[in-house]
């Protein structure tokens, strides 16, 4: 039995090292291929330079601009990827391969930054401040998704939840204020993540299923109210939205102020639902509870943890994060509704969540890649790049398909994630 054990034992580790060395191979003729992209495509004429403006003109600190040479620039950066994709087919390695898929990625973003600077100018404080706003409800489709999960429950319902929030924060918005309409939109989010709770919990509907179930149903219902109520009733969609304000001394610190410290109630919440939320998971009794329900929750419910009421109160606090993420797109931005407004940022939010590893912190980092890729589309747009705005547009999407097609590295989920729970 032992000898057995020891042979299977051993025919895994072989196979893993194998599948190992074939990714290593593969992220190698990824970077050489990016490499000779830059080199070849991303050709900036002779004397031509980047210039990166690192301040605006309300900042009360005054630096210069940054200048890059154009081509020498590139020239080094394909001497880079080459060079890290020469090394993955010599040393390769789990760890390894997914520190130089990143740089690589990061050589290439930066590449292509100066390409298409080149000759002009370009506020990086501006982009970075339009990253991190948005990025806000990625993040917290993503910290919703990870609240969920962590106790076993797929939330594909997220989508929904985002609009209902949305929604329902312009309507009330219009009626009694950014406040009440705030507040309201984390209500309805709640609610929905109850009613997500009560179909997979209780009656152990599958959970795909159920999570489609909302978000067509918000869809629909959000969608003839807006056509048919709000086309008439132009006061109902018309809610005041949260200005930014700047924190004391932080916010005048170059670059990273204005990105961190000048911004609307929105983006401070999201970095502090991220940092509650992380130190909730893993440093209290009741995040131990909850990641057990997720992983084991027979064993949990053996120690006497409440595997249907952790899972309910985990989903309908989701819900709610959903919901103040969903208001963002009307009281944080524009202040009026329009139909399917969220476009897809609560799977976005998912890809994130898987991204991120299932940890809050790890969510919010890839959300910000994904707010990058969304913000630099509509920044290259005013560049006039020769790169046409449709494929501009298709940037998210593209960082999305790569991030769920498992090119960063695969990512483990919680044990039990997706399976219903029936107590004996």
């Amino acid at each position: 039995m032992t000898d057995a054990t020891t042979t299977g034992a051993t025919a895994r580790e072989e196979k893993l090292a194998s599948a190992n060395s074939r990714r290593a191979r593969i992220m190698g003729g990824v970077l050489i291929a990016l490499a000779l992209l830059v080199l070849f495509t991303l050709d900036v004429a002779p004397g031509e330079s980047a210039t990166f403006r690192l301040t605006t003109p309300r900042d009360a600190v005054q630096i210069g601009d940054l200048v890059v040479p154009g081509g020498p620039f590139n020239m080094i950066a394909a001497a880079l990827l080459a060079f890290l994709g020469v090394r993955q087919f010599l040393r390769g390695g789990a760890r390894w391969t997914n520190i130089s898929l990143g740089i690589g990625l990061a050589i290439l973003v930066m590449a292509f930054l100066v390409w298409a600077t080149a000759g002009k100018s370009f506020s990086l404080t501006g982009m970075l401040q339009a990253t991190m706003v948005r990025a806000v409800p990625i993040a917290l489709g993503g910290l919703a998704g990870v609240l969920s999960e962590r106790v076993a429950v797929v939330n594909i319902a997220i989508e929904g939840m985002l609009l209902a929030g949305a929604f329902t924060g312009a309507l009330v918005g219009s009626l009694l204020g950014g406040w009440v309409g705030m507040f309201a939109a984390i209500a309805v989010g709640g609610c929905f993540g109850l009613l997500l709770a009560a179909l997979v919990v209780t009656y152990r509907m599958d959970q795909i299923i159920a999570g489609v179930v909302i978000n067509l149903f918000v869809l629909g219902v959000t969608s003839y109210v807006s056509s048919q109520v709000f086309a008439e009733y132009r006061h109902l969609n018309n809610a005041p939205t949260f200005r930014s304000f700047k924190i004391p001394i932080l916010g005048d610190i170059p670059v990273i102020g204005p990105m961190l410290f000048n911004q609307n109630l929105f983006v401070y919440g999201a970095l502090i639902l991220v940092a509650v939320s992380t130190y909730y998971l893993f440093h209290t009794k009741n995040g131990l509870r909850a990641r057990a329900v997720g992983e084991h929750p027979r064993a949990a419910d053996t120690l006497g943890i409440d595997v249907y009421k952790t899972r309910y109160f985990h989903v309908t606090l989701a819900g709610m994060v959903a919901g103040f993420g969903g208001a963002w797109f009307t009281l944080g931005s524009v202040g009026r509704f329009d139909e399917n407004m969220t476009n897809g940022r609560g799977y976005i939010g998912l890809a994130a969540m898987i991204f991120g590893r299932w940890h809050p912190v790890g969510a919010l980092s890839a959300a910000l890649v994904f707010g990058f890729a969304d913000s630099i589309q509509q920044k290259l747009a005013l560049l006039n790049t020769p790169i046409p705005s449709e494929f501009l547009s298709m940037a998210p999407y593209i960082a999305t398909i790569i991030v769920v097609a498992g090119l960063i590295g695969r990512s483990k989920p919680p044990a039990a994630n997706g399976t219903p729970y029936t107590k004996e």
